[in-house]
C-alpha cells in the first residue's frame, strides 16, 4: 500500500466516524500539511470520501470500496504471513482457551494449529470466525453485536461481552502500526477489543510482518511492552533491542 493509500484508509476511517471531519482537524491527526490531503481527495473518485467546503464526507451509498483495503491486505504479504501463522501456531498447546484479533495475518495462524490440538477460540471478526469454523477440533465463542460491514467485525451493544467474564491464556494481536510510540491499527471500533483482550490474557502474542515496523496508524491500542511475545518473519536491531531490554520473546 503506497503512502497515499495509506492515508485515504485513515481518513476513510476517521470521516466514517466523525459526521463533520474537517480538512484541518484530518491534517493534525494524520500529522501531513492540508495541501497533502487535498492532493490526495483531488483524484479519488474511487474512494467513498471527498471533499466539500472544507470537509471530508463520507459518502455511505458507495458500498463496494468499503471492502478495498480489507482484500488488498488478503493479497499482500502472503508468504510472510504463512511463517508467521507457522510460528504463532506452535505456541497453541491442547485444551487452551485463545483470543485471535482480526486482520489478514490471523487466520494463517489458525490455519496452522496442528490437527491434534483442541482449543477454543475467541474471536470478534467474520473472517476470523469464518477460519474457526474450518477447524473441528475448535469450539468457538464470538463476541457479538453491531457487525461493521466496512472492517467485517462486531462491535458490542452491552456493557458485558464474554472477555469480560473470560481469561484466555493466550491472545494474539494484529496490528497496522508498530513503533516505539505506540502499537497501533486503522479501526478504532477495534481498539475496545484489542485491550480489552491484552489486559485479560495471560500471554499477549504480536503478530505482524515488517511491513508494520516503524508505522503510526490512527488508533493506538497498546504499547510494545504490553506484549510478552511478537512474531515477524524479520525484527530489525532497534525493536530487538527494545525487546531484550524489555524482556519481550522475539520468534523469525
Amino acid at each position: 500500500m503506497s503512502k497515499r493509500e495509506d492515508r485515504i484508509a485513515q481518513l476513510i476511517e476517521l470521516s466514517n466516524k466523525h459526521d463533520n471531519l474537517h480538512i484541518k482537524d484530518a491534517a493534525k491527526l494524520l500529522n501531513v500539511s492540508e495541501m497533502t490531503i487535498r492532493r490526495d481527495l483531488s483524484n479519488a473518485v474511487s474512494y467513498p470520501i471527498y471533499l466539500l467546503g472544507g470537509y471530508i464526507i463520507y459518502n455511505k451509498e458507495h458500498t463496494t470500496i468499503s471492502h478495498y483495503f480489507m482484500s488488498e491486505q488478503q493479497r499482500r504479504n502472503i508468504s510472510e504471513k504463512r511463517h508467521i501463522g507457522r510460528i504463532a501456531a506452535n505456541l497453541i498447546q491442547n485444551n487452551e482457551m485463545i483470543f485471535f484479533d482480526c486482520g489478514t495475518t490471523i487466520p494463517y495462524v489458525i490455519e496452522h494449529i496442528p490437527a491434534q490440538i483442541y482449543f477454543t477460540g475467541l474471536c470478534y471478526s467474520l473472517n476470523v470466525f469464518h477460519a474457526l469454523q474450518k477447524r473441528g477440533n475448535c469450539k468457538i465463542i464470538l463476541c457479538g453485536g453491531i457487525f461493521e460491514s466496512g472492517n467485517s467485525i462486531f462491535t458490542s451493544i452491552n456493557e458485558l461481552s464474554p472477555l469480560d467474564v473470560i481469561c484466555p491464556s493466550k491472545s494474539f494481536i494484529s496490528a497496522a502500526g508498530i513503533s516505539l510510540k505506540g502499537v497501533t491499527c486503522f479501526n478504532l471500533p477495534e481498539v475496545s477489543w484489542k485491550i480489552k483482550a491484552i489486559s485479560r490474557s495471560n500471554t499477549n502474542v504480536l503478530v505482524a510482518d515488517s511491513s508494520k515496523f516503524d508505522g503510526v496508524k490512527s488508533a493506538c491500542f497498546a504499547q510494545l511492552a504490553d506484549f510478552d511475545i511478537i512474531i515477524s518473519e524479520h525484527v530489525n536491531d532497534k525493536y530487538l533491542s527494545y525487546c531484550k531490554k524489555n524482556n519481550i520473546t522475539i520468534y523469525q
